[in-house]
């Protein structure tokens, strides 16, 4: 089954990490998947929104993250288990027991500058697709947390995933981030590149007739494929990815109208992959 997904833009500043924590854990409390989010930005976003400082640091002095266990297989040639990288137990919604995470650490721009160096492109995106290989059997969705900008490392999440996802705000310079992954997309057909999933349009003011303009132009463009579902811009989305030592409801950490968006889009989401996994029809054959 086709299940990877990277989250994407080259614009930074659009909500991204964020959403992969709203996706995953909604996917999980509400569609009973078992998600894997993978955090392939150096900043640990989505790590740091998962689980609390201390333990994420933890994680990090033991080499237990993305970056070592690339620097393993891609700089060092030494065979390394995926599984233990990738932590359980994660989140701090009550009954999001099955969301996972490959979490990230600062040390991920270093690994960049060496495969550079190295010159091991290809070994970079070769182990990159082994990883998701054998996580697209283990789980049900695939959530990676892309940073802003095209270096090495996203190149390769984005021609070993099956899709992407871009979210953007609906304003000039994220637009503008669109066009450029647009243009980056068409490079180099021949080596592939994950399917557009549908671009989301995050953080739009309902009351702004300016962002009323901005996503009904990019919704005009089918080749967006923008989802129906658009999340509005609502302090609580903000304050949810500042993780809490207690636990506490799905409810209470994405209430009311941001709750209902999310569903929302996580459903479309589900919807597109199931489409998107159908066998195609062979055509009528003639007698003759």
């Amino acid at each position: 089954m086709r299940n990877t997904i990277a989250v994407m833009n080259t614009k930074g500043g659009v909500g991204k990490s964020t959403i992969v924590l709203t996706v995953a854990e909604t996917l999980s409390v509400f569609h009973g998947k078992n998600v894997l989010v993978i955090d392939s930005d150096s900043q640990a976003s989505v790590s740091s929104m998962l689980m609390s400082t201390t333990s994420l640091r933890k994680l990090q002095s033991e080499g237990r993250t993305i970056v070592d266990y690339l620097v393993a297989t891609v700089l060092k040639n030494e065979p390394s288990e995926w599984t233990e990288f990738v932590v359980g137990g994660v989140s701090d919604v009550d009954d999001a027991r099955s969301v996972y995470l490959m979490p990230s650490d600062m040390q991920l721009t270093l690994l960049e500058r060496e495969v550079s160096k190295e010159s091991v492109h290809g070994k970079l995106r070769s182990a990159i697709g082994g990883l998701l290989s054998r996580a697209r059997i283990v789980f049900d969705i695939v959530l990676i947390d892309c940073p802003p900008g095209l270096s090495v490392l996203t190149e390769s999440w984005l021609r070993e995933a099956d899709f992407h996802i871009t979210p953007t705000k609906p304003d000039y310079v994220s637009v503008c981030g669109l066009d450029v992954f647009r243009r980056f997309r068409q490079l180099n057909p021949e080596m592939g590149f994950a399917d557009n999933l549908g671009v989301l349009v995050n953080m739009k003011d309902k009351h702004s007739p300016a962002d009323d303009d901005y996503h009904r132009w990019l919704a005009e463009n089918a080749e967006n494929r923008c989802f129906e579902q658009v999340l509005p811009l609502l302090n609580v989305l903000q304050h949810a990815g500042r993780y809490q030592d207690s636990d506490r409801s799905i409810q209470a950490k994405y209430p009311g109208e941001i709750g209902a968006a999310v569903r929302g889009l996580t459903g479309e989401i589900l919807a597109r992959l199931a489409l998107s996994n159908q066998p195609t029809a062979l055509p009528a054959q003639t007698g003759s």
